[in-house]
Formats: structure tokens, sequence, C-alpha cells
């Protein structure tokens, strides 16, 4: 049994590949260094063709537009390679999402979606590492709850997920242990890192501006922007049992990744 890893140089992915190898199970990285793009679909049956199963991440966003399209393409050409199982991160209360959980699985193959809070490690390896090192978190988003995931616990659930047997359909909605505002996040934050960092709202030009300081383009800082005015609403403000039924043992709450991150310089 061999896995592909579609967006194995990502966070998600790397994380998936390295839990793989620990284990001794066969995985590929699929990613523009590999010869993998997603926009060219003549890649995507080569690097299938001889593996039993998927991991698929797409960057930036499931729910930008055209991104169904690409996913029904990629699920029957999976089917057409004889895989057997697909996994694929989806994001938690993101309906443009939906239309690519559907489409994947039009082609037939076994495919378990793991919806996903927001990812702790946004603060630490993605949009926000600057604005955390600055000591503002600015968003456009009301300071709604949220229930921060840690990236460590969702590779782990994707892994079981690519091993179990049998394959099937199924969904899990994957949140970390405990609600919390943007306001209450930056002061874990801030007492992990021993320095003020405060949270504020902001509109979207301010938004993309700030992440600009950081060298986020604006056509990926703008669809973010849009993306998070939609979602941070209160509609994730709940929490799930789903990393526990998959894991057996609770969910990393943000503390532990903020004191764990702080003490590996990374914010520094």
């Amino acid at each position: 049994m061999t896995t592909l890893i579609l967006g194995g140089a990502g966070r998600s992915g790397t994380r998936v590949l390295t839990r793989l190898a620990a284990a001794a199970l066969p995985a590929l990285p699929a990613s523009r260094r590999t010869g993998f793009d997603w926009d060219d679909s003549s890649t995507w049956a080569p690097a299938l063709r001889g593996t039993t199963g998927a991991y698929v991440c797409f960057t930036p966003d499931l729910a930008f537009p055209g991104v169904p399209e690409k996913m029904e393409a990629l699920g029957r050409i999976a089917a057409t390679e004889g895989l057997e199982r697909l996994v694929l991160l989806s994001g938690r209360g993101e309906e443009g999402a939906r239309a690519s959980e559907a489409a994947l699985r039009e082609g037939g193959v076994a495919t378990t979606v793991l919806r996903c809070s927001w990812f702790q490690q946004n603060f630490s390896e993605h949009f926000l590492a600057g604005p955390v090192r600055r000591g503002r978190l600015r968003l456009p988003a009301p300071d709604v709850p949220e229930a921060f995931v840690d990236l460590d616990d969702v590779a782990d659930a994707a892994v079981v997920a690519l091993t179990r047997t049998p394959p099937k359909d199924s969904t899990y909605e994957l949140s970390g242990p405990e609600l919390l505002t943007f306001t209450q996040a930056a002061a874990i934050l801030a007492h992990a890192c021993d320095r003020p960092i405060t949270f504020e709202e902001v509109d979207v030009p301010t938004f993309v501006h700030d992440l600009a300081a950081d060298g986020v383009p604006a056509q990926e800082a703008e669809p973010l922007a849009r993306l998070f005015t939609e979602i941070l609403d209160g509609r994730n403000a709940s929490i799930t049992d789903d990393i526990a039924q998959l894991l057996d043992r609770p969910a990393s709450p943000l503390n532990a990744y903020a004191q764990r991150t702080a003490n590996s310089g990374d914010w520094s």
C-alpha cells in the first residue's frame, strides 16, 4: 500500500508524510517540486499511478472559485487509477468547501473528509507569524470564539484515516478542546512569549496591507480576508470529540502549542 501526499511540501502534508515514514508505511510526496501541478491536470494521473490512497490538501483553500471542478476531475482520475481511499483536508463552516468535498466523492473512491477549525500553527507557520512577532493580531473579523486545533492532531487523524480498514466515506469535524476568542488567544500567546500581544479587528484593506509586510501577496491575502469575514461569525463556536474518537486521546490545547513554539524560538 503506497500513499500519495498531495501537498506533500505543505504544513500538513509534511507532517503526514513524516508519520507514515516513521511507521514504515510507503508514501510519496506530490507537489510542483515533483511535477504535480494543480493547474495542469495532465500531471495528475502519473502522480496517482501505482498508489492505493492519497491525502489531498489543496492550497490556498477548497472554497475558492474553480476548485470543485478540480476536485471532481481528481476523484475520477483516482478511480481510474484504482485508488482505494482518499483523505481530504477541509474547513469547518465553509459552505464553499462543501461543493469541493462532494465533487471529490463523485469519482466513487471511498473518501474521508477532515473538516478542521482554525489551525493553531497559523500563528507560527503561516500568515499570522509576522503579526505575532510584531505583537498585534489584526484580522477582518470580530472577537468570536474559535476551537483552535493543533495541526499535529490533524496529521495524526489523517494517518488513521489513511490506514484503517476498511475505507469508507466519512466526515469528521476536528476541533481543539476549548473555545477561545482571538483576544483570549492573543493573551495565551503573550504569556508564552512573555511580551504583549493584542488582537485588533480591522477592515480588509488594513489586513491585506499588514500581511504585505511579511511578503504575502494581495492576491492571496484578499481571498483569505473575504473567507474570514464569512466564516468568523461564531458558526464554529463549538467543540467536537472527533479527535478523541480517531486518536483515543484528547485534542491538544492552545497553551501547549504556544509554549512549545515559544520555546523553539520561532517567534523570536
